[in-house]
């Protein structure tokens, strides 16, 4: 039976933002596995789209990370090399190390009550199993210290580059550790309450190094898409 979805999207939201919700889910659930092609014309049956509008969804995908578009070939769940996400992961520690050293001097006391009850809706989705919602505040810990931070260029980088490298942390089993620790997001902001601009740079660069550590093999199972979408 298909998981619950994240979000119960009323009938009378546009499809296409469904569709984008949904595909987010299955993505992050890993019931797309990585490399999974995505047809204009599958997804616009099972949805009742035009394709204009299918390929709408597909850039807004392709635009966050998580699908890349090939030309003469078509759109696919992004499936990093190994290679990549060490890449990847080494440019997010240079960006994020720069959102730490603005921050120490940028952050209000409203900013931190903010960020705090990010972090405890993060601690309540993961305590709860709904993993896809835990992922998007996790993802969203960082995009919002990026905002903070004030720089748009870094904040559409990292954007794209958290979605991406979310693809290959494993939280598939529910005993294991998880992939974007909660408790290491707090440690992350106590440090930047104090100021302590090396505390908050060495907690960042162990959670960052906690998260490489925690990539995902790539899952290899045969998969129906109706199945995977919840559309049976």
């Amino acid at each position: 039976m298909p998981k619950p979805k994240l979000i119960a999207v009323p009938k009378d939201d546009p499809p296409e933002d469904r569709m984008y919700l949904e595909i987010y889910d299955a993505i992050m659930e890993h019931r797309l596995p990585a490399g999974t092609k995505l047809t204009e014309e599958g997804l616009g049956e099972i949805y009742g789209l035009a394709r204009h509008s299918v390929r709408r969804v597909l850039a807004k995908l392709a635009a966050d990370g998580l699908v890349d578009i090939e030309r003469n070939r078509g759109a696919y769940i992004a499936s990093p090399s190994d290679e990549e996400a060490n890449e990847m992961f080494e440019l997010r520690q240079a960006l994020e190390a720069l959102v730490m050293h603005k921050l120490i001097d940028k952050t209000r006391k409203s900013d931190f009550a903010a960020l705090r009850e990010l972090v405890a809706r993060e601690r309540d989705a993961y305590m709860r199993g709904d993993r896809p919602q835990w992922i998007r505040l996790s993802a969203e810990f960082h995009i919002e210290l990026a905002r903070l931070a004030g720089n748009a260029l870094v904040v559409q980088a990292l954007r794209r580059l958290v979605s991406r490298t979310t693809l290959l942390i494993s939280a598939t089993n529910p005993g294991a550790q998880q992939p974007c620790s909660f408790d290491e997001h707090a440690a992350v902001l106590d440090a930047l309450e104090k100021k302590n601009h090396a505390k908050a740079h060495e907690e960042m660069m162990h959670h960052l190094g906690q998260c490489a550590c925690r990539l995902l093999d790539r899952p290899s199972h045969r998969f129906d898409l109706r199945v995977a979408l919840g559309k049976i």
